[in-house]
């Protein structure tokens, strides 16, 4: 995209801020915007050209470098503005509003000669009154010292977007318990004790009359619960977007004007 920057210089500080204002209202970025004035240059060394064209660009002539400095000195101001090519048009109807300084007119009052390769040149966005008088010479009128002018203001809509939160969504990860049950077999050992009768004589012989104790272990199982851990599921959480269309409704204000003429003949009395 093209750009275009629009430089305006204003014999009073109050009409450049005023024109600042309009700027950012009718829908202007105001990091494009610049008002360069005598608190907010300081010490800057103005009467320099190359301190001009630092800011606005190699094409400052040197006639416009030294009413810019003079118009600061005397208390006015210079705006800029940068917008796209397509937009100068409607950046310079705004300007105009406010009653900006020719420049070229500027720099014959204060004695300083202006080059024939810049009267030359075609109206540069810098001198907006002077372009906006161009146009009403092409329109076939010619501006004289008694022409009243009245000027017609117009509201464009400028819709713009900003992010608002309409919710939060929480997730919460906690721990829940529920009753299992499983069967298992367990086994168990234990001692039995049984008598019998013996009625073989030939035992008689191998009496043993010493005590003797005999120990029999018994066992049993019991169950034993352990548990382990696995990871059985994951929850993936992500944010999706979406576009949707909204039309907005609003209302823009347009001034007109209407023309009547009175015919003084027909307001005699008969």
């Amino acid at each position: 995209m093209a750009y275009e920057k629009i430089v305006t210089v204003y014999n009073s500080g109050d009409k450049a801020k005023e024109a600042l204002r309009v700027l950012q209202a009718s829908g202007f970025h105001p990091d494009e915007i610049s008002l360069l004035d005598r608190t907010s240059i300081g010490n800057a060394p103005t009467h320099e050209a190359g301190f001009w064209r630092r800011i606005f660009g190699s094409n400052v002539w040197d006639h416009e470098s030294e009413v810019y400095s003079r118009t600061l000195k005397e208390g006015g101001a210079v705006l800029s503005v940068r917008v796209p090519r397509e937009e100068v048009a409607r950046a310079m109807t705004v300007l105009d509003v406010h009653d900006p300084v020719d420049v070229h007119e500027k720099a014959k009052s204060y004695g300083i000669a202006v080059p024939a390769a810049a009267k030359a040149l075609v109206v540069p966005p810098v001198e907006a009154k002077a372009a906006a008088a161009a146009a009403t010479v092409a329109a076939g009128i010619k501006p004289g010292a008694k022409d009243e002018v009245v000027r017609l203001a117009e509201e464009q809509i400028n819709i713009g977007k900003r992010l608002f939160e309409t919710g939060t969504a929480r997730i919460r990860r906690y721990v829940v318990e529920k009753p299992v049950e499983e069967e298992v077999t367990l086994h168990e050992e234990h001692a039995e004790i049984a008598r019998r009768a013996i009625s073989d004589p030939s035992y008689v012989q191998d009496v043993d009359w010493e005590d003797r104790t005999i120990e029999v272990t018994e066992t049993a199982e019991r169950p034993v619960v352990s548990k382990t851990a696995r990871v059985a599921e994951e929850v993936v959480i992500r944010k999706s977007g979406s576009d949707r269309v909204e039309t907005v409704h609003d209302t823009v204000r347009r001034q007109q004007v209407d023309v009547e003429r009175t015919d003084k003949d027909s307001q005699k009395k008969t």
